[in-house]
C-alpha cells in the first residue's frame, strides 16, 4: 500500500511506525507540516491510498482529508480530547490511559474510530516524555498496523466517536494546560511538585524561581526526605540541584532560563550550568549523607553493582545528550568496572534513550561554541576506545533504548550489542558533522564497508529488528522493559562462563593485535574532517546545531523522506569508512 506519513516532526514514534511499515512491505513517504499549501502539493505528488499522522499537531488541510482516508493517531483513550491529552494524565494521576486513531474531519479529535488500544499507568507518576515514548508508542504502532489492515477491507467502516465505549474512566475534552494549571508552591509536598514537573518533561516545563532566576524546571528526582527551607538550593551533584520542598527535596537535572532577556533563554541546560555564579555557597554533595550509593536519592547518573561473575555499568542520561561531564564520569564507570575481576561488563544505557552522543545545548550556550565541541568530542571518544579495547571482559553493550548519531556509534566496540525491540536507532550525522566515535573502526567491521556508508550517506533511521538483520546489533530482546531487563541477565549468565568468557576475550586480543592501522589512526582521520567541521564550519554546523536547539521547524521537507528508498544489504569486506575531504578554507 502507498501510505503518506503526515507529521510535524520525524521524531521517534513517526520514525518507528516508518521503519514498521516499510519493513512489512509498503511504500512510505513523509512529508512534515510545512504550510498547508505544501501539505496539499504533496499529497497530489505522492498520490498515497492512506495517509496517516503519528505525530501531528497542526490541523490537516480541508482539501486533504476531504478527498483522501486521513487517519490521526490521538495519544489518549476514547473520548479524550484536546492538545495536552498526555500532561493532564500525568498530572492527575490517571490510572488508566489510551490511544486511539480516528478519522481526520473539521473537529479536532472527533472523527470516527478505526482502532483504539488502553494501558496502565503506575502510581508514581512517569515523566511525560517517557510515558510518549514506551506505553504510547507501543499503543500506537498497534492502532496503526490495525488500521492498515482494515484501509485493506473495503468493506470496512470506522465506528462513530459517539457509539464508541470509553474504556478510561474521566476521558473527555480538556483544554490546552496553561502554566497556571501546572504551577506549584516550593512548601507543596514532594509528589506534589514532582508529578507538576513530571506532567510537562521534556515540554514544555514548568516555571518558577531558582536562586533567584525565573527557570522552566524539568528533570526532577525525588531527594531524600530531610529538612530544608522549601524553594532553597541545598546542594548540587553531577549537573543538577537539589531543593527543598514542604516534606522533603527534589533533584533538578535540567533548567530553561525563562527570561527572553537571559543570554541562554530557550536552551534546556544541566541545571549547574544555568545557574552558575548562583550556585555561590551551595555545597557539592559527592553522595548524599545518609544515602545508599543505590538509592534513587543519591541522584547517581552512572551505577555499577555485581552479581557473581558479570558486572553491571548503567548509565541514564536527560534525553540521551552526553557532556564532556557526563563522558567523563561513564569512562570512570568503565575504567572501575574493566578492574573488576568479573568475566562479563553490561554496559546498559537508560529505557527513554541509550545515547544521543555530544551535547548540543551545552555546546549552543558555550562561549566558544567550536571550542566546548571539541572537548566534547574528544571525551565521548575516550569512552568509545576504553569499550574498543576492554580484553578483560567480555562486553555487552545494552540498547534498551533509542540512540542517534554518535550515540549509535558509542556501544559498536562492544563484544556484543543487545537492542530492546521496538527502538529505533539513527546511525547516521546530521547536523554538519562528519563524525568521531571512531565509527569508521567500528561500522564497517559490524555491516560491511558498503553498507556503512550508505547507512551514514543515506541518513534513514533503522529498526532493532532491521539492525540485526544487517549485523548493526547481534541480539535483540523482548519490549517490556522488565522483560528486557531478564532477557539480558540471561544473555550476561551465558556469556560468564569463564571458558567462553576467555575465548571471546583472546579472540578480541588477537583481532586488536592484527590491525594494521593502529586505532589511533583512525581517530586522527575522524579528528581532522571533525576539525574543519567545527573551526572552518564547512558544513554549516553552528547554523543547523543552532536550528536544532531552537526546534527551529524544516522550511521543506528532506527529499530522502518523501519516497521508501531502496533496502539496504550487508557486504562482507571490511575497509575504512573513508569520505572526500574538503579543504579547511571551503
Amino acid at each position: 500500500m502507498r501510505i503518506l506519513l503526515l507529521v510535524t516532526a520525524f521524531n521517534g514514534l513517526s520514525q518507528r511506525v516508518w521503519c514498521a511499515l516499510r519493513e512489512a512491505g509498503h511504500d512510505v513517504g513523509v512529508q512534515l507540516a510545512t504550510t498547508p499549501a505544501e501539505m496539499i502539493e504533496a499529497v497530489r505528488k505522492i498520490d498515497p491510498e492512506l495517509i496517516l499522522c503519528p505525530f501531528l499537531k497542526h490541523r490537516v488541510p480541508a482539501e486533504v482529508w476531504k478527498n483522501r482516508r486521513t487517519v490521526i493517531i490521538h495519544p489518549g483513550p476514547v473520548g479524550d480530547r484536546g492538545p495536552s491529552s498526555l500532561d493532564w494524565a500525568v498530572a492527575e494521576g490517571a490510572r488508566t490511559w489510551g490511544v486511539t486513531a480516528l478519522q481526520a474531519i473539521e473537529e479536532m479529535d472527533a472523527g470516527p474510530i478505526w482502532a483504539t488500544r488502553t494501558f496502565p499507568l503506575p502510581a508514581a507518576p512517569p515523566r511525560k516524555s517517557s510515558l510518549y515514548n514506551g506505553p504510547v508508542a507501543d499503543a500506537a504502532l498497534e492502532c496503526v498496523l490495525e488500521v492498515v489492515r482494515k484501509a485493506a477491507d473495503t468493506g470496512f467502516t470506522p465506528v462513530p466517536a459517539d457509539h464508541a465505549p470509553t474504556e478510561a474512566p474521566g476521558a473527555r475534552f480538556r483544554p490546552e494546560m496553561t502554566q497556571a494549571d501546572r504551577a506549584f508552591d516550593w512548601s507543596d509536598t514532594t509528589d506534589k511538585i514532582l508529578r507538576r514537573v513530571r506532567a510537562a518533561d521534556g515540554s514544555p516545563g514548568v516555571r518558577t524561581e531558582l536562586a533567584g532566576l525565573p527557570v522552566f524546571a524539568y528533570d526532577a528526582v525525588p531527594g531524600l526526605a530531610r529538612a530544608g527551607k522549601p524553594g532553597v538550593l541545598l546542594s548540587r551533584r553531577q549537573g543538577a540541584v537539589l531543593v527543598g520542598t514542604g516534606d522533603g527535596s527534589l533533584w533538578f537535572g535540567h533548567l530553561r532560563a525563562a527570561e527572553a532577556n537571559h543570554g541562554r533563554a530557550g536552551l534546556k541546560l544541566p541545571a549547574t550550568t544555568l545557574l552558575g555564579a548562583r550556585l555561590r555557597g551551595v555545597p557539592h554533595s559527592p553522595l548524599p549523607v545518609g544515602a545508599e550509593p543505590e538509592s534513587v536519592a543519591a541522584y547517581r547518573q552512572v551505577r555499577y553493582r555485581r552479581t557473581g561473575r558479570i558486572g553491571w555499568l548503567a548509565f541514564d542520561f536527560y534525553n540521551g545528550a552526553m557532556a564532556p561531564g557526563h563522558c567523563r564520569r561513564l569512562l570512570a564507570g568503565l575504567r572501575h568496572a574493566a578492574a573488576q575481576d568479573t568475566e562479563v561488563l553490561v554496559l546498559r544505557g537508560g529505557t527513554d534513550a541509550f545515547s544521543n552522543g555530544i551535547h548540543l545545548n551545552v555546546i549552543e550556550a558555550s562561549p566558544d561554541p567550536a571550542g566546548s565541541a571539541w572537548a566534547n568530542i574528544r571525551a565521548i571518544n575516550n569512552v568509545c576506545r576504553e569499550i574498543i579495547t576492554c580484553a578483560r571482559q567480555v562486553v555487552v553493550a545494552a540498547y534498551a533504548g533509542s540512540a542517534g548519531a554518535g550515540g549509535v556509534m558509542l556501544g559498536l566496540g562492544a563484544d556484543i550489542v543487545a537492542a530492546r525491540a521496538g527502538i529505533v536507532l539513527n546511525p547516521y550525522y546530521d547536523m554538519g558533522l562528519y563524525g568521531s566515535e571512531l565509527h569508521t573502526f567500528t561500522l564497517p567491521r559490524r555491516v560491511g564497508a558498503e553498507t556503512a556508508q550508505r547507512l551514514v550517506d543515506d541518513k534513514l533511521p533503522v529498526s532493532a529488528d532491521r539492525a540485526a538483520t544487517i549485523g548493526l546489533v547481534d541480539e535483540v530482546g523482548p519490549r517490556h522493559p522488565e522483560a528486557y531487563a531478564e532477557w539480558l541477565t540471561t544473555l550476561a549468565e551465558r556469556e560468564s562462563d569463564p571458558r567462553q568468557a576467555r575465548r571471546r576475550r583472546q579472540e578480541k586480543a588477537r583481532r586488536l593485535a592484527s590491525e594494521r592501522v593502529p586505532l589511533e589512526v583512525y581517530e586522527a582521520r575522524e579528528l581532522a574532517e571533525m576539525s574543519r567541521d567545527l573551526f572552518g564550519d564547512r558544513s554549516g554546523f553552528a547554523a543547523a546545531r543552532h536550528a536544532f536547539v531552537t526546534k527551529t521547524r524544516p522550511a521543506v521537507t528532506p527529499e530522502r523522506l518523501l519516497t521508501s528508498p531502496t533496502a539496504v544489504t550487508r557486504i562482507a569486506p571490511v575497509i575504512p569508512v573513508v569520505r572526500p575531504a574538503v579543504p579547511l578554507s571551503a
